[in-house]
């Protein structure tokens, strides 16, 4: 097995994959507009958004499936926006995993190498190796209809890793399994590309898996990004109201910016608002876990009653319904104590409001 490779996310230098300016048209639809990303060596970057984003369009043509309409795309200091595919030392794992049917799985992992002219010797221990890393040497005899959903998608990697790229692509190579075997793989997934210190950019829908996987996030929208950001500043601080609504639970106000806060539903927030003057509209963010219950009355609360509470484990979300009918999401600890009857007072941790640019009209 090869050695892993030098630097991290905090490496200096150029980035290890950059593309600029990246645009791709399917007749009148604009599927990717003007992307520009950089990712680090040994980076783990995850394209995040809704099916027809744009998001694996963009990973088709990093990976050499797809030809640019505008824009450049290096790895390091080389230019390979029209370079072939396998040229490229892009592994990729497909959606579908794409496994040869006929062949068994020590056969899949061994097709690049074995294209490649690498004597058979050497192809055999290269399978072995990266059979044992993947965990799936029992296996090797059997073809893809004799393997689960998790075990083609440990083949699927391994055959990617095989050809020995520097960069890992990676198209929703678990959207088919279910929850538990996903969460078990996520876990395996990032511990081998930090392992080979590799660098991967990884595409998915599903924003726990981008949140629990990735250093870095990029958000997208409409063939662009909206934000990219580490999972900690995507979630607490999303720079638009798309971000903030698409990533986590919500609660999205509006309120009206004056000499001494914020007056929101009838309640007065004490917070500074860099920019805004006297009299501006401006949308926040508050998260469930950032609100907290309080007696009826309390100074700067919203006055409302419970109309609903979901057991989480290890929390409990509350829907509480406002007087001015605004319905707004608490989560605390379900081992607080017993729900409170009657009137409440909903109360912001003012730390963590959000301002929101304004959405750019339609």
């Amino acid at each position: 097995m090869r050695s892993a490779l030098p630097g991290g996310p905090h490496s200096i230098g150029s980035p290890h994959l950059r593309v600029a300016g990246v645009s791709k048209r399917f007749g009148a639809m604009l599927a990717v507009d003007a992307v520009d990303l950089a990712i680090d060596r040994g980076e783990f970057v995850t394209l995040l958004g809704d099916s027809g984003c744009g998001k694996t369009t963009l990973l088709r043509m990093i990976a050499g499936f797809a030809t640019p309409d505008g824009g450049r795309i290096w790895r390091g200091d080389t230019d390979v926006t029209h370079a072939p595919s396998a040229s490229r030392r892009m592994g990729f794992v497909f959606q579908s995993y794409a496994l040869f049917p006929t062949k068994t799985a020590a056969q899949n992992i061994g097709f690049a190498p074995r294209m490649a002219g690498r004597p058979r010797r050497e192809v055999a221990q290269r399978v072995a190796e990266l059979a044992a890393i993947v965990e799936i040497d029992r296996l090797l005899d059997r073809y893809p209809h004799e393997l689960s959903g998790g075990q083609q998608q440990r083949v699927a990697l391994a055959r990617a890793l095989a050809a020995e790229p520097e960069i890992l692509l990676l198209d929703e190579p678990m959207s088919a399994l279910d929850a538990r075997i996903r969460a078990k793989l996520r876990t395996e997934l990032r511990g081998l590309v930090d392992r080979l210190g590799m660098t991967a950019l990884y595409v998915t829908h599903d924003q726990e898996e981008a949140l629990a996987l990735s250093d870095r996030v990029a958000v997208m929208r409409a063939g662009r990004i909206e934000q990219v950001g580490s999972p900690g500043e995507i979630y607490h601080r999303p720079r638009s109201r798309f971000v903030a609504e698409f990533i986590g639970t919500s609660n999205l106000l509006r309120g009206t910016v004056e000499a001494a806060g914020l007056s929101i539903h009838g309640a007065l927030w004490p917070i500074g608002m860099t920019g805004a003057r006297p009299g501006d509209r401006l949308d926040v963010l508050v998260r469930p876990e950032h609100l907290r219950l309080a007696a009826a009355g309390a100074p700067g609360g919203m006055s409302g009653v419970i109309t609903g509470s979901t057991f989480l484990g290890a929390a409990r979300r509350l829907t509480v319904r406002c007087d001015d009918g605004l319905e707004l999401i608490v989560e605390e600890a379900s081992t607080a104590s017993a729900m409170p009857s009657g009137r409440v007072s909903i109360v912001a941790d003012y730390a963590h409001v959000v301002p929101l640019a304004p959405e750019a009209a339609a």
